[in-house]
């Protein structure tokens, strides 16, 4: 049987609601780890379905890094005030700043990445896998996985959290729209540091 303890536990954790909370734990038998994962799946088909949905509200965030010569501003769009006013969602947006501060991503999604420049990545690595000797099938894999890894890091959804290196940013957004009921998105990000 799920305790109330349990449910307020999972939900001082996600911040998603008591009956979303309730099931996840009902349908992982009362393990907290599992019922984080069932809320995570469930988290990206939400967002997959409201993914047409038009974003006509938001807020622009800064984070100052504690030194003054780092920082980063956000624009996080969502579809109405009411969630643009939410200090839940503002906090996100700030949360989000601060990671493009550490992280200093170069792309939101892999969709901005060029052809031009996967070129390039293409031919600095080109000579590591050619060396290595494996068949060809293997060095097209290796070579996918290089790629993968290379964009990962510079690609702001597809980087670790800092706060929580268990999820993607796409995957802290995407919990947002599950908690929030809305489409939530990056519009736009820069980060600023001074020149040395």
């Amino acid at each position: 049987m799920i305790t109330t303890e349990q449910i307020k536990e999972l939900r001082e954790l996600t911040g998603i609601s008591v009956m979303q909370c309730k099931k996840a734990l009902e349908e992982a038998e009362g393990d907290k780890e599992k019922a984080l994962l069932i809320l995570r799946k469930k988290s990206s088909s939400i967002a997959e379905k409201k993914g047409d949905r038009e974003l006509g509200a938001g807020v622009v965030e800064a984070y100052i890094h504690s030194n003054k010569t780092v920082g980063a501003m956000i624009e996080l769009s969502c579809e109405t005030d009411f969630v643009a006013r939410n200090e839940e969602f503002v906090t996100m947006a700030r949360d989000i700043a601060m990671h493009i501060t550490a992280t200093n991503p170069e792309y939101l999604d892999e969709s901005e990445i060029t052809e031009e420049v996967r070129a390039k990545v293409i031919d600095m690595f080109k000579k590591e896998v050619e060396e290595s000797g494996k068949p060809a099938d293997i060095q097209a894999k290796m070579m996918e996985g290089k790629l993968a890894g290379y964009f990962g890091e510079r690609t702001l959804l597809a980087q670790p959290f800092v706060k929580n290196p268990d999820i993607t940013i796409k995957g802290l957004i995407d919990g947002g729209v599950q908690k929030f009921g809305e489409k939530l998105a990056v519009s736009r990000f820069s980060r600023f540091a001074v020149a040395k």
